[in-house]
C-alpha cells in the first residue's frame, strides 16, 4: 500500500491492517513504513498489535537510514536510534549503534507477550531524514 497527498499535498497520515477473522490462521510476518523522520512530535512511529500468539511471538524491530541510499532515497536519516514502548508509553527497551556490532541498523529482537506496542525512530543529536522502521515476526 502507499499513501499520498491528494494533488501533491503533504501532512500525517496512518494506514491500518486488520485480520478481522479470528479463526483463520493467518499470521503477518512483516509490515514496514518508510516516511521522514524529524525531531519533536514528528518523529516516526509504528504501532502493532500482538495478537492471536499462544503466549508470546518473536520479533525484530529496526530502523534504517544510511543504507537507503543504495536504493536512490534520498536524504537518508544519518544515524537512526529506536525505541520500543508498551501500551503504558513506558520505554521497554532502546538501541542506538547497532552497526558497532552487527549491521547498518538499529534493531531490536524481542520476545513480546499479547499486547499493543509502538516502535518510534529519531534521529540521533537530533538528526532528519528518510528513515525506515520495521517489524518482522520471526519463526
Amino acid at each position: 500500500m502507499i499513501e499520498s497527498g491528494k494533488n501533491g499535498t503533504t501532512g500525517v497520515g496512518l494506514i491500518e491492517l486488520y485480520d478481522l477473522d479470528a479463526l483463520a490462521n493467518a499470521h503477518l510476518s512483516n509490515i514496514s513504513t518508510r516516511g521522514f523522520v524529524q525531531t519533536g512530535a514528528n518523529v516516526m512511529i509504528g504501532g502493532f498489535i500482538v495478537s492471536g500468539a499462544n503466549g508470546s511471538v518473536n520479533l525484530i524491530v529496526r530502523a534504517l537510514g544510511p543504507s537507503l541510499a543504495q536504493f536512490g532515497v534520498p536524504n537518508p536519516l544519518p544515524d537512526p536510534r529506536l525505541g520500543l514502548y508498551d501500551a503504558n508509553g513506558t520505554l521497554m527497551m532502546s538501541n542506538d549503534n547497532w552497526k558497532d556490532s552487527q549491521q547498518v541498523a538499529s534493531a531490536i529482537l524481542v520476545t513480546l507477550p499479547m499486547g499493543n506496542y509502538t516502535a518510534i525512530v529519531t534521529g540521533k543529536n537530533g538528526g532528519t531524514g528518510v528513515g525506515l522502521v520495521e517489524v518482522y515476526r520471526l519463526p
